[in-house]
């Protein structure tokens, strides 16, 4: 049986305290003398504490600092919160904008990439700065929630386009927004017909997971179909207390699925994936993809090599079970969209037989029906109109045109509202 073990409050923390979610918002770690209370910095560190104006910003609850083992200056969890001087390394193809996501933002707050779905992002704000974060130039600008008039514009956008079936809320973390706030987002998204899936991703179960409470899943749940898409990278990650989150959204029938990043000196072994993916299954949470670091600006260092990733995907494959497997995928960079990375399986091809190997070097031949024997579905006719609605919905921004946001400046902070009270 596997096992979860709680975290451990900081010297002269309470119990009490330690389980708040809001002591934890309102105790983040932010500055160099917080971080040097707890931890020893590295020469590395302390340079890029020297030059933070020039760095994405800093904010670790403390339950997430404490998963971090002080006497490795090595830590994977230490890589994941703690600034670094080669943050400071730009490197050859490092993007401000890995996703190209202002590209494809018709309105505020809206990234509209593909055509069935749309990013709704409901907040910059965030409980915990991954330093490996793909949407520097939007998050972290502390304005909470949006002003008025971008909150209509974006409902209308999603309105006025019914092609639009899923609606993944996204940020910074919705989570941080406040029970009545996100009742409010998921109610008005329940209002139009032709939205059929919500999502929410978030990393809360992860850095914060006592903000998981039955009032917040109860709401979760009124807006059901909701798929809860959550960021869990490392086994160490999976705490007593991230086990009791996970149980309440699965116990309410709420579906979760886990998407990691391979990360440089964090995860990027098969043995760590597989253990993180197997914990995660445990938990009834589907391991769902396994993302290439995206280019964003002061990644480099993290980034794994293509190489190395798709040699952890194939050392997986075969060994662990498909519910456990996650999908490795990239993102075009420049806003060109997930590809898959998938294992090359065939070494041979004549006419319409197929020679394949599999994950442990059995090989036979696969002898392909014809294509012309192909028949079409009888009933196809019904579904057709409804897929090619699909098909050939506009999405994002004409080629010719520019998005308002593209003159945006990713180093403009600003300060609001706190979290989870807006």
């Amino acid at each position: 049986m596997l096992t979860f073990a709680p975290t451990t409050p900081f010297a002269h923390v309470s119990p009490e305290d330690w389980l708040d979610p809001q002591w934890q918002m309102k105790n983040c770690l932010e500055s160099k003398e917080d971080f040097a209370a707890h931890f020893t910095l590295s020469a590395e560190e302390e340079l890029a504490f020297a030059q933070l104006h020039e760095l994405f910003r800093i904010r670790v609850t403390p339950y997430y600092a404490s998963l971090v083992n002080p006497s490795d200056p090595l830590d994977p969890i230490r890589r994941i919160l703690m600034p670094h001087s080669l943050e400071l390394d730009s490197g050859p193809y490092i993007l401000e904008d890995p996703l190209g996501e202002r590209r494809h933002r018709p309105v505020e707050r809206i990234v509209h990439r593909y055509p069935d779905r749309v990013l709704f992002l409901v907040t910059d704000f965030c409980s915990v700065y991954c330093r490996y974060c793909t949407r520097k130039h939007f998050t972290g600008q502390d304005q909470v929630f949006p002003k008025r008039e971008e909150y209509v514009q974006a409902l209308e956008y999603i309105k006025s386009h019914s092609s639009i079936r899923e609606v993944i809320l996204s940020g910074g973390d919705p989570l941080t927004l406040s029970d009545s706030r996100l009742d409010q987002v998921l109610s008005d998204l329940r209002q139009i017909p032709h939205v059929e899936i919500i999502r929410i991703g978030s990393r809360i179960p992860v850095v914060n997971p006592m903000r998981i409470t039955e009032e917040l899943v109860q709401i979760i749940r009124r807006s059901s179909p909701v798929f809860f898409l959550v960021h869990f990278n490392h086994p160490r990650e999976l705490t007593a207390e991230a086990a009791q989150a996970l149980g309440l959204l699965v116990d309410h029938g709420i579906p979760v699925m886990n998407q990691m990043v391979l990360l440089n000196g964090v995860n990027n072994h098969p043995a760590i994936v597989q253990a993180l993916s197997r914990r995660l299954l445990y938990l009834r949470v589907k391991p769902y993809y396994m993302f290439q670091c995206d280019p964003s600006e002061g990644t480099r260092h993290l980034q794994t090599s293509v190489e190395q990733s798709e040699d952890i995907q194939r050392e997986l494959w075969g060994r662990l079970s498909g519910l456990a497997l996650p999908n490795l995928s990239l993102d075009i960079p420049g806003g060109g969209g997930k590809v898959s990375l998938v294992p090359d399986f065939e070494v041979g091809r004549q006419g319409v037989t197929r020679t394949y190997r599999g994950w442990d070097g059995f090989g036979s031949e696969y002898v392909s029906p014809d294509l012309q024997e192909m028949l079409t579905p009888s009933d196809v006719d019904q579904y057709i109109a409804e897929w090619n609605t699909i098909r050939h919905a506009p999405y994002g921004l004409p080629k010719n045109r520019r998005s308002p946001h593209d003159a945006e400046s990713a180093n403009s902070r600003s300060k609001g509202q706190s979290p989870l009270e807006c």
